[in-house]
């Protein structure tokens, strides 16, 4: 039997499936020696970014803004064009803040055109995040613990139910390790968690967020990837909450962090069961921050630059660190946190993309993993005298056209499928 095979290490295996695609007649009599031809159109893999510089690019707006980090590219079609080029997967800022600065008049216009852009684009869209303490409103504060939790649940539910069928995948909460013992700023959302407590915060949050959508997928989210986390997943499950997958962050300010260092902590989370998703990943171009800084956010410096040396390293590291996680069963996504230097998180040269708009080496040695070595290019075969032949490929989406017809469909484990002409 012919067949069209996508190269692939044993290794990732498991990203793999396999499909005997028959091409009949109106029929139902097989067709042999027919020309079809294969075209993958999405990996199931989630490989995402922020979208956060995109957003005036959806919306019409031709004056330069800041995103929430506070720095702008001014160039949009040449991001969306970059972004469009690697990403099947954005994440949008529902940081609640920024979201709604008053009271009652969220940016809900604004942010779902934006997910409708990426939509109608073939990129799924996440929301960050439903509940989380840093960036709470300010008119919070005046309320009393039942009002911040009444509210809190209010605001889940609208966003929830706003943009359902356009984002039903949200981090529902964020950083809970660090949540009562929070100290940077005052805000109602840790003072209330010191009221309560962790897992009772995750409960507001998930059951809030899933009865507004039966079908939504939420993730817990945290940068402390310690034991606590790890109790914290625990109580959770075995009290009864529900999570779809969890979330790890993994902001390498400070270096990369190595095969070894990857790999324990991802066998330290499956053993959940459940899907693991590299939620935010960084990996800088430029100099290292010191290793005695604990909280990444107090490293602040007056200029940060990428530098020809740290832009190989960033490349190389980024093969590494990918080829790790996509060799990872468990793993079903990786979200980098960023893809310009030009408003950065924290101004540190973590982008694929310089300042300019110019790719680094990072940004063309991931696309030659993602749209190269993890990809099938579009492609003819022909059908056996069966009018038969086997797609061996990555699971995704695939585009099936010849004979006068043509089928779109899922590859996600070994299956049958009929091209009826």
């Amino acid at each position: 039997m012919h067949e069209v095979v996508v190269a692939h290490p044993t290794r990732f295996a498991h990203r793999t499936a396999r499909a005997v695609v028959t091409v009949t007649d109106s029929a139902g009599r097989p067709r042999p020696n027919q020309i079809v031809r294969v075209a993958q159109r999405r990996h199931e893999f989630i490989f995402g970014n922020i979208g956060f510089d995109l957003i005036p690019l959806a919306n019409g707006e031709h004056e330069i803004k800041p995103n929430v980090f506070g720095g702008a590219l001014g160039n949009h079609e040449l991001l969306a064009e970059r972004f469009t080029e690697l990403y099947n997967t954005a994440t949008l800022p529902f940081y609640w803040r920024g979201f709604e600065p008053e009271r009652g008049k969220p940016d809900t216009a604004r942010l779902y055109a934006a997910a409708r852009w990426f939509a109608e684009r073939g990129i799924a869209v996440k929301g960050h995040p439903l509940l989380w303490h840093t960036l709470a409103p300010a008119w919070l504060l005046p309320l009393s613990d039942d009002e911040v939790a009444a509210t809190a649940r209010a605001r889940i539910t609208r966003e929830v139910t706003d943009f359902r069928g356009v984002i039903d995948t949200w981090d529902a909460i964020n950083e809970v390790v660090i949540l009562p013992e929070f100290t940077a700023e005052e805000n109602a959302i840790t003072r209330l968690a010191q009221r309560e407590d962790r897992l009772s915060m995750v409960r507001l949050a998930f059951e809030t967020a899933r009865a507004a959508n039966p079908d939504i997928t939420l993730l817990i989210n945290d940068f402390n990837l310690s034991e606590r986390y790890e109790r914290l997943i625990e109580s959770c499950l075995e009290d009864g909450i529900r999570i779809d997958a969890i979330g790890l962050q993994s902001h390498m300010h400070q270096g990369y962090w190595g095969e070894e260092r990857t790999n324990a902590v991802v066998e330290r989370f499956r053993r959940f069961g459940l899907p693991l998703h590299w939620t935010e990943t960084t990996l800088l171009s430029g100099a290292l921050m010191p290793p005695e800084i604990v909280d990444l956010n107090d490293y602040q410096v007056p200029s940060w630059p990428s530098t020809p040396e740290g832009e190989q390293r960033q490349a190389e590291e980024m093969v590494r660190h990918y080829t790790t996680l996509f060799a990872q069963p468990s793993v079903m996504a990786v979200t980098y946190w960023g893809l310009t230097d030009d408003g950065s998180w924290l101004g540190a040269p973590s982008g694929l993309l310089r300042a300019d708009g110019t790719a680094k080496p990072s940004f063309d040695e991931l696309k030659r993993l993602i749209r190269g070595e993890w990809w099938l290019a579009e492609t003819e075969t022909c059908t056996d005298d069966q009018g038969r032949f086997i797609l061996d490929a990555y699971r995704g989406d695939y585009l099936l056209s010849g004979a006068g017809a043509s089928i779109e469909f899922h590859l996600d484990s070994d299956a049958s499928v009929t091209l009826d002409s």
